[in-house]
């Protein structure tokens, strides 16, 4: 295949598929994807809950911004369960005090609750582990299967193209348009490249002859666990103010239990560490009654981000049509709506609207 499109992302996980379909309303593009299965490293293994308070400030304005597309979704989003309510329980051990205060002062909606208060939406706390308790209420659980496809769909539907099982090899400007050579005999052609290759980005880069910006992978590992004889369908997602573990509901009987670990690892594909999992289970069991017998399963993904954990969205200066979609680290998916309605107007140079005011923060360039 040798064909000339307008656009070529690279990747095709929730940001290149959101952006691919943000897009091709206006151009033609081809989505560029190494595995047999769009999403596979990342997208596919999210925890899936939206939070308003998660992130850096950057990342908080675009979660904001995705708040009413995952109350009022368009019609043909495939699910009738985008998005499902779910609290946010954070508790505080005396050492998670200033956490607490710092994640109430944000003013995004987490409010002090007594711990009375606590043990009635969680009734396995164990008296004793927290000293004070705050709570989110407007947090929900995603769809991502469901919000994936539907950016694919759509990017489809427009025009564009899914390429599977094509890692891109060379990418090359010749005569003021990219090629993109890749692994299954491919040469796509276009005016610009959007990198939303996640962990693999800064590979991306080098492969297009640019300096890399210092992308960061980072393992997160979880474990589900049966919390019987416990009816957990209903709790908040438990977690420490300091967000070092968390617990919550997996197909209403199950909980899903992480230490939040965030260990550099290099782009692949990213297996659980046994002792990762028995430190987050050890975290859980501290504060939360609840007698593990056994893991019924275990996994990690990774999370990428960048020098200074904010987004990276934009041209590089270095090589013109050659636009960064980067460092989402694990917020790739609650601010997806958002971020594709940001990109689509950075790189058609129109208004990016009320996202605008974080464009300067997000310059891929200040790493260079």
């Amino acid at each position: 295949m040798s064909e000339t499109f307008d656009i070529a992302v690279i990747g095709a996980g929730i940001v290149g598929a959101s952006v691919a379909a943000g897009l091709g309303a206006t151009h033609r593009v081809a989505l560029v994807e190494m595995e047999a299965q769009a999403g596979f490293h990342t997208t596919g293994r999210s925890a899936a809950i939206w939070i308003r308070n998660y992130g850096p400030a950057d990342v908080r304005v675009l979660t904001g911004l995705s708040y009413d597309f995952y109350q009022n979704p368009p019609a043909d989003i495939g699910t009738d369960s985008l998005a499902i309510g779910r609290r946010i329980l954070y508790l505080a051990p005396a050492e998670h005090i200033l956490a607490l205060d710092a994640l109430i002062g944000q003013d995004l909606g987490i409010e002090e609750i007594s711990l009375k208060a606590a043990k009635e939406l969680c009734p396995a706390i164990i008296d004793g582990y927290a000293v004070r308790a705050g709570l989110e209420s407007d947090g929900f659980d995603m769809d991502v299967a469901a919000l994936h496809q539907f950016y694919l769909r759509r990017a489809r539907a427009a025009g564009g193209v899914l390429l599977l099982r094509h890692r891109a090899g060379r990418i090359e400007r010749k005569n003021g348009v990219w090629e993109v050579e890749t692994s299954g005999g491919a040469v796509i052609t276009a005016p610009i490249v959007i990198n939303a290759a996640g962990a693999w980005g800064d590979e991306v880069a080098k492969i297009a002859g640019l300096a890399p910006i210092g992308l960061v992978p980072c393992r997160r590992t979880a474990a589900i666990i049966d919390p019987a004889p416990w009816d957990v369908e209903h709790w908040p997602l438990v977690q420490s103010a300091g967000h070092d573990w968390y617990a919550r509901t997996e197909a209403r009987s199950r909980l899903m239990v992480t230490p939040c670990d965030e260990t550099p690892d290099v782009p692949h594909d990213v297996q659980p560490d046994e002792l990762d999992i028995a430190i987050g289970i050890d975290r859980m069991q501290q504060a939360l009654d609840i007698k593990v017998k056994r893991v019924e399963h275990s996994w990690a993904g990774l999370r990428t981000f960048a020098p200074d954990r904010s987004l990276a969205f934009g041209f590089d200066k270095d090589a013109p049509g050659f636009f960064w979609a980067v460092g989402q680290g694990g917020y790739g998916i609650q601010t997806a709506p958002a971020a594709s309605a940001l990109i689509t107007a950075m790189v058609q140079g129109e208004d990016p609207g009320p996202a605008g005011g974080i464009i300067a923060a997000i310059d891929p360039m200040r790493f260079r």
